[in-house]
């Protein structure tokens, strides 16, 4: 099996909605090299498969809600299901990844693998993302066998990648073992208050909403509207709101050529073409008409 392009498809609510692998075989490798340019980052989504990423050269910054991770050369990082998730190279970094549903360790829900490992790993509350380094534990070197067994489509591959997540999923219960079974989980406030109000701004983005307008559709004040966002994905709710304000303007600018830079300006929720224009260059470094050329 070869690697799949790397190239997110998000809906209104963050969840990447392309597949990962196949009904046979789900399971999906990834290598794209980025940059701190905008074009690059990684935006906030979410999947219903776990993902190991790992660092083959730079470094990689990574975030979910109240958490970011630094990750260097050699370092990996798994991030478990339906966890919010955004990432940005520092200066470069070439990343690997493995996306996959926990499906390819247990076959069927009523089996062992799941019932008596897999699903109480997913549903742990402390299991959101956890980073090693690289020198920290084996979880790189079996991430790393499986990656290039599935790169090179080695005889059997099938195998080897089932092994080798197997081991690191194997790994990760005996890490959490003593949280595995505690009281009822539930998921942090912040994470949920996060959702509802990224959700409210996709949805909106192109009426003219306020930061009023986004903490009640939370139910919250605006100063902890304010700080959720801060706590959580480091940066004001208007920030996050014009920058994805632009990054819909920039895809436009792309699959839109018959769209005027007005018009696309105003269909992002931008009143006047010239903020767009000084907005995106800040953004981009470069101008909406150059973007588009």
């Amino acid at each position: 099996m070869s690697l799949q392009e790397c190239a997110l498809n998000i809906n209104h609510s963050q969840k990447e909605l392309k597949p990962h692998g196949t009904l046979e075989f789900p399971c999906a490798g990834y290598a794209s090299t980025y940059t701190d340019a905008p074009r690059d980052i990684i935006p906030w989504h979410w999947h219903e498969e776990l993902e190991i990423v790992y660092i083959k050269k730079g470094t990689l910054k990574l975030q979910i809600p109240s958490t970011t991770y630094l990750l260097n050369t050699g370092d990996c990082a798994v991030i478990n299901t339906n966890i919010l998730h955004y990432a940005v190279a520092v200066n470069s970094c070439e990343l690997h990844s493995l996306v996959f549903s926990s499906s390819i360790i247990t076959g069927s829900i009523s089996s062992a693998f799941n019932q008596k490992y897999m699903q109480p790993l997913l549903s742990c509350h402390s299991f959101t993302c956890i980073a090693f380094e690289a020198q920290q534990s084996y979880i790189a070197q079996y991430f790393r066998k499986a990656f290039e067994s599935l790169r090179t489509d080695t005889f059997g591959y099938e195998f080897t990648v089932r092994e080798e997540l197997s081991r690191i999923c194997l790994d990760l219960y005996k890490h959490y073992s003593d949280q595995l079974f505690t009281v009822k989980q539930t998921q942090n406030l912040d994470s949920l208050r996060i959702e509802k109000m990224i959700d409210f701004i996709q949805n909106h983005y192109t009426d003219d909403i306020t930061l009023s307008h986004i903490a009640e559709s939370a139910d919250v004040g605006e100063r902890e509207c304010l700080r959720c966002f801060k706590r959580t994905i480091g940066q004001s709710p208007i920030q996050y709101l014009l920058k994805y304000r632009l990054m819909q303007g920039a895809n436009l600018l792309l699959s839109s050529p018959a769209m005027s830079i007005s018009e696309i300006a105003s269909s992002c929720g931008f009143d006047h073409p010239s903020y767009f224009s000084k907005m995106f260059k800040q953004f981009y470094n470069c101008s909406p008409k150059e973007y588009r050329n």
